[in-house]
C-alpha cells in the first residue's frame, strides 16, 4: 500500500472552503426558466442596478433578502377568483418565481423601487479602508525611519 503526503498541498488551498460553497451556490443559483427578465446595469466604478419585470405584482406579492451574498428576489402571486368569465387565451404570467443574484464581496443592496411593473434594486460596493489603495509619500525627512542602535565594538583580548 501506497501512502500519499498531501499536507504541503493544503497551504495551497487556503479559502478552498468559500470555493466549494461558490460551487454549490452556483449550482443552486442556476434557473431553468428565464422568469421574469431582469436587467443588470452598471451605472459608475461602485455602483450597479438589477431590474426586474414584475408586471401584475404589488409589493405586498415580493420579497427581497439578502444573505451570505445572495440576494433572493420571491415573488408570490395568490390567484385571482375576483375575474369574470371564463378565460379562452391565458397568456399573462401569474405564477410565483424565486431569482437568485450572487453579489461580490463587500456589495450592499442600497434600496428597491416598484414603478410601473418594473422593480428596480440598487447596489453599492462598499470597499473596507483597509483594502482600499493609498498613496505613499516619497519625501526627504531628517527622521530616522529605522531605529539603529549604535554598534558596540568588542574588546579584543
Amino acid at each position: 500500500m501506497t501512502n500519499y503526503d498531501f499536507s504541503p498541498l493544503s497551504r495551497s488551498f487556503i479559502g478552498f472552503d468559500r470555493m466549494a460553497s461558490l460551487i454549490d451556490n452556483a449550482s443552486k443559483l442556476s434557473t431553468t426558466t428565464g422568469y421574469p427578465p431582469y436587467n443588470i446595469s452598471q451605472l459608475n466604478e461602485d455602483d450597479y442596478l438589477i431590474e426586474l419585470a414584475v408586471a401584475g405584482f404589488a409589493e405586498a406579492d415580493l420579497s427581497l433578502e439578502t444573505h451570505e451574498n445572495v440576494l433572493s428576489i420571491v415573488g408570490t402571486k395568490v390567484a385571482n377568483e375576483n375575474s369574470v368569465g371564463e378565460y379562452l387565451h391565458r397568456g399573462i404570467a401569474e405564477r410565483g418565481f424565486e431569482r437568485r443574484f450572487q453579489l461580490a464581496d463587500h456589495v450592499i443592496v442600497k434600496g428597491a423601487n416598484l414603478e410601473n411593473g418594473m422593480l428596480t434594486i440598487a447596489l453599492h460596493r462598499e470597499l473596507p479602508e483597509a483594502m482600499k489603495p493609498r498613496s505613499i509619500p516619497i519625501g526627504n525627512s531628517n527622521e530616522n525611519l529605522i531605529n539603529s542602535k549604535p554598534s558596540r565594538k568588542r574588546k579584543s583580548a
